[in-house]
């Protein structure tokens, strides 16, 4: 018998109605996470990464929201249209989420112990004294100094560096299956942002948890990554180990968004922008949706909408040209 994914997402389509418009911020999403696997799904603002992940973990505002087709499973368990009572029993114990901005998503009116110590008197039932000690205990997990003493302070006493390792403690409180993590690195400089991914990276080998890495940022998945999800206006545009889609990218879309990051290995020469801007959701292209911006297109792009084209062994782009774009490298 074979066993199931840890989590298995299929077909996901989200839309909202927003003034008369249907907006379609989600469009057919697939992909699955093993155990202590890291998937990152790759994309500029608006191509409905963090939707997506809002939908994962059932916490999309509705209405305006709504999920009108696709399933997410956990460990084979339907998670879309279960009873809230249920759905709310899964979050923070079997699958739980880092948010972009650990400000905005703490609460400024309670101190970060008291926020640590409610997922354990919530979701497990601890005493006020117990749930405190392992607030202590998460805190010095994620390498906060002093933690005992900070235990009183408030999130504004925080870096910012320091606020999401309290996200990521409140995160990893009930040792969840699966972690979702929203832009993580988000507005701290960049020697922040490798302590957070190295912290990110040691806590998941010790819980053997899947991550689901979501960013615009192709640094920070170069060194995290074992297989990379590439969303372009809500859909996938290319799938593939890391290591492959930055040696070989299938996608004039995931091509550009290389060119356009700057190379240590490469002296020289000039970065190249993707021309155009992401199309509006609510009224997107015929035929491919990344057509507009495309130095490759013909008139098949206009007329028909690619689906996704295997090019190597667990690789493939939703591109007419899949194959020739990938030769080319």
């Amino acid at each position: 018998m074979t066993m199931a994914k840890l989590l298995e997402v299929d077909d996901l389509h989200v839309r909202f109605r927003v003034r008369d418009q249907d907006v379609r911020a989600v469009n057919g999403l697939s992909y699955t996470l093993d155990e202590g696997e890291t998937v990152a799904i790759l994309g500029e603002s608006g191509s409905g990464k963090s939707v997506a992940a809002q939908a994962v973990m059932g916490i999309l505002d509705t209405p305006p929201a709504r999920i009108t087709k696709g399933s997410v499973r956990l460990r084979g368990e339907e998670l879309l249209g279960l009873p809230e009572r249920r759905r709310r029993a899964y979050r923070g114990d079997r699958i739980s989420m880092i948010f972009q901005d650990a400000l905005t998503a703490l609460n400024p009116v309670f101190t970060v112990g008291d926020q640590i110590c409610e997922m354990f008197q919530v979701h497990r039932g601890m005493r006020r004294k117990e749930a405190k000690a392992r607030a202590v205990e998460l805190m010095e997990r994620v390498r906060i100094p002093s933690a005992r003493d900070r235990l009183g302070d408030h999130p504004h006493h925080f870096s910012g560096g320091m606020r999401q390792r309290i996200m990521i403690a409140m995160a990893l409180a009930l040792e969840p299956d699966v972690l979702i993590a929203d832009e993580p690195t988000t507005a701290l400089d960049v020697t922040v942002q490798a302590q957070i991914m190295r912290l990110l990276a040691d806590l998941q080998d010790e819980l053997r948890m899947g991550l689901v890495l979501i960013t615009h940022d192709l640094g920070v998945v170069a060194g995290v990554a074992d297989r990379i999800v590439v969303m372009y206006a809500g859909s996938v545009a290319e799938q593939a180990p890391a290591r492959d889609l930055y040696a070989r990218p299938a996608h004039p879309y995931t091509k550009g968004l290389l060119a356009s990051v700057p190379r240590l290995d490469r002296g020289g020469g000039r970065l190249v922008p993707i021309r155009g801007v992401p199309p509006n959701p609510a009224a997107l292209p015929s035929g491919c949706p990344f057509r507009p911006r495309c130095p490759r297109v013909e008139r098949v792009c206009a007329e028909e909408r690619p689906g996704l084209v295997e090019v190597a062994p667990g690789h493939a782009a939703a591109c007419h040209f899949a194959d020739e774009v990938h030769a080319h490298g």
